[in-house]
């Protein structure tokens, strides 16, 4: 188990994927990794960097800080950017 950011970290990135429907496949795409390489971050075998935290900021359109915080990222996460949102939208246009 890592410090209490890292932690933080991991239980964040899960609940934005959970919030936004998001697979460890697609946050590694963005971040130009392997789905492996999210699941070693995620299970806290290997360190989140902060170029991830960089990239994943600007992809879920919060401040790298946020992200430090599962509360705080899952509010500021832009409510386009929720699955809710994007399956309503989806559902709309058919």
């Amino acid at each position: 188990m890592g410090s209490g950011l890292e932690e933080s970290l991991r239980l964040t990135v899960a609940a934005l994927m959970q919030a936004t429907g998001e697979s460890q496949r697609s946050v590694a795409e963005v971040l130009g990794l392997t789905q492996t390489q999210v699941s070693r971050r995620q299970s806290g075998a290997i360190s989140w960097s902060l170029r991830d935290v960089d990239v994943l900021a600007g992809h879920y359109g919060m401040g790298a800080l946020e992200l430090l915080s599962p509360t705080r990222a899952c509010e500021a996460l832009p409510e386009d950017r929720r699955r809710s949102a994007r399956t309503v939208a989806k559902g709309a246009g058919r």
